[in-house]
């Protein structure tokens, strides 16, 4: 594996201006707290936030893949930290469902999971979206959350253990 993620998009000379690494990685910014968050309003808050950051820490940055792993890291911890501070528990029939993105398997299992993925608590939910959301590997995580690659993959292992019973529970034991 690479030392530098593959999902950088701009070379690794010199820094576009702050207005251009906006336009570059909101998408990918906004995503991530969406898919944590499940509430445009409080995602695209989120995604200001840590665009403001950035705009501070821009001295601080050295490279294109510095920018894209530093964006990664603090919006994921931006999403935990607003998650926290909410210190509600919702009833699964009462989470947001996030807007369809024209489903490609099965309607009823995608809003499942993705309600079961919000139960998640807030480190199993961002390892969960940061490994199939945005497509990092395990080694990309740890260095986003500041982990050690064994807690990502326990954390991940976790995760899907708990997502498989929380499906099971909903659908039934499906073993062939």
């Amino acid at each position: 594996m690479a030392d530098t993620m593959a999902i950088d998009i701009i070379a690794e000379e010199d820094l576009p201006e702050f207005s251009e690494l906006v336009r570059m990685y909101q998408r990918m910014v906004f995503s991530v707290a969406y898919h944590f968050l499940h509430e445009r309003t409080i995602a695209e808050e989120v995604a200001q936030d840590v665009f403001m950051q950035l705009y501070r820490a821009l001295p601080s940055i050295k490279s294109a893949a510095h920018v894209t792993a530093w964006l990664y890291k603090v919006t994921s911890h931006r999403c935990i930290d607003y998650s926290r501070r909410l210190r509600r528990n919702l009833p699964l029939d009462e989470i947001p469902e996030p807007a369809s993105e024209a489903a490609q398997g099965d309607p009823l299992l995608d809003r499942h999971l993705r309600r079961m993925i919000a139960s998640l608590p807030p480190k199993a939910r961002i390892v969960v979206i940061l490994r199939y959301q945005e497509d990092l590997e395990p080694e990309d995580i740890a260095r986003v959350l500041g982990w050690r690659l064994n807690t990502v993959k326990s954390q991940l292992h976790r995760s899907l253990q708990m997502l498989k019973r929380k499906l099971s529970g909903v659908f039934g034991d499906q073993e062939s």
